[in-house]
């Protein structure tokens, strides 16, 4: 019977006696009279053992299989239940689909993660990226779940965009005219009226802008896609295209949003736990020593709540010298960020925000200093949640453009919105990537991404 690894690996009771398996071959043991070749077909995270004698005909030939190579095994399925892996596989018949040269660069050893990236079309088939992307995977899906769950909508939110959602970072813009000669205007500008879209058009650097539009309409609903920074950060946790999950929510509160992300964040973790068991076991040994205990704590734990004022006191009064010292209107710095989560001891939200270093769209707070907005910083990653309750009083949003130099007849749609049937509401952005580092261990945000697009590195 044609099978696959994770078939196997989930069956209560095994009752076929012979299965074919295709997978490709991680390692091939050859001894004189038998050998071992441990196969994997991409489906499971753990391999498996085939064993081979030299009574098959071909077993001369199969001592000589290499690293990488592409295989269909027939055989007996034999319980094993003393030993690491519940059964093995007693060949009947091996044949060759794919072979695989001498020069196969990922052999049965330990390779820098450096190495790794610049094979990233042959990573997937190592222990440690196996386990990433399909940690990744499952993310993926929870995160669907998740809302699905909690009866909002879905909404796609475009990629390529005419409008800046806050000034977010450097655009990567998209143009069809001659790069080398375009067409200009009296005032030598480029005249992009002559463009494609007939307009100055970039790769999109959030969804929000495009949500809030939808949750006006249908309450509650998000965005999950590629989002584009050209900033020319080579930080290990900079990327120049991320993903970006950005819920939004109408007639809701920053305290709305505290509640559902904290919900987020402990459901994406639980569904990790729960469906990635060996993976997670890996990531523990391998990757970061007491990664399952760390998030166990943040499932356990009551996130915390601190306002920016109350942070930066926190950090003024702390017996520690910093490399950039704390500000009332200042932004907080990543020893800043690790020392807060450490003294609380655990996950924790800072609110109300200076207003002058927080984008226009944030709500200003009554007492006209702060806005009310909130990052979520937890143990080992920093921010990992973005958000705010965004302004809806039409007069207050004009006021706050003018003041950040936004034109506000460039938005005129986003103003309608507080014009018609306006109400208040929120939502945030959760980095995709940064919460796979951070179930993970991984602390490089290259190695969560399957190809991933940093300054001067666009291949793949």
């Amino acid at each position: 019977m044609k099978t696959t690894m994770r078939r196997l690996m989930h069956q209560s009771k095994h009752t076929e006696t012979t299965v074919t398996l295709h997978g490709w071959v991680r390692n091939n043991r050859a001894q004189k009279a038998f050998g071992f070749i441990d196969l994997n077909d991409g489906t499971h995270f753990n391999t498996v053992q085939v064993v081979y004698e030299e009574r098959l005909e071909n077993f001369k030939q199969l001592q000589k299989i290499r690293v990488g190579s592409a295989l269909e095994v027939t055989g007996q399925l034999v319980l094993t239940p003393g030993a690491k892996q519940p059964f093995e596989i007693k060949a009947e018949a091996i044949s060759m689909i794919g072979d695989s040269p001498e020069d196969y660069p990922i052999q049965p050893k330990r390779h820098t993660r450096e190495f790794l990236r610049q094979h990233a079309h042959l990573r997937p088939r190592t222990n440690l990226f196996a386990a990433v992307f399909r940690v990744r995977s499952i993310l993926h899906h929870a995160i669907h779940e998740f809302f699905k769950q909690e009866h909002f909508m879905h909404v796609a939110s475009p990629i390529l965009t005419a409008s800046d959602a806050e000034g977010a970072g450097e655009l990567f813009h998209v143009t069809t005219l001659p790069l080398d000669n375009p067409p200009r205007l009296k005032d030598g500008n480029v005249d992009y009226s002559q463009d494609f879209f007939g307009a100055k058009t970039h790769l999109t650097v959030s969804g929000q802008l495009q949500a809030e539009i939808f949750a006006q309409a249908f309450r509650q609903v998000y965005t999950f896609g590629p989002t584009f920074r050209a900033e020319n950060s080579n930080t290990t946790t900079h990327a120049s295209e991320f993903w970006m999950l950005e819920p939004e929510v109408a007639f809701a509160d920053l305290n709305d949003m505290i509640t559902l992300s904290e919900k987020m964040v402990k459901y994406l973790i639980q569904t990790v736990l729960d469906e990635a068991p060996e993976e997670m076991a890996f990531f523990d040994q391998f990757v970061e020593s007491g990664l399952k205990t760390k998030l166990q704590k943040v499932l356990d734990s009551d996130f915390k709540v601190l306002t920016h004022q109350e942070a930066v006191a926190l950090l003024k009064s702390a017996e520690v010298s910093f490399e950039h010292a704390p500000g009332d209107n200042k932004d907080l710095a990543t020893e800043h960020e690790k020392y807060l989560v450490k003294t609380v001891g655990g996950p924790v939200y800072i609110i109300n925000w200076p207003k002058e270093i927080k984008a226009f769209y944030m709500r200003v707070n009554d007492d006209q200093k702060t806005v009310a907005a909130m990052d979520l910083l937890v143990p080992g990653a920093g921010e990992l949640i973005g958000g705010s309750q965004r302004e809806e009083r039409y007069d207050v949003l004009v006021e706050r453009m003018h003041a950040m130099n936004i034109e506000p007849e460039e938005l005129a749609w986003y103003l309608d919105l507080r014009k018609y049937g306006s109400t208040p509401h929120a939502g945030y952005g959760l980095g995709f990537d940064r919460m796979l580092m951070y179930v993970t261990g991984i602390e490089n945000i290259r190695d969560t991404l399957p190809f991933p697009r940093t300054p001067k590195n666009c291949k793949f």
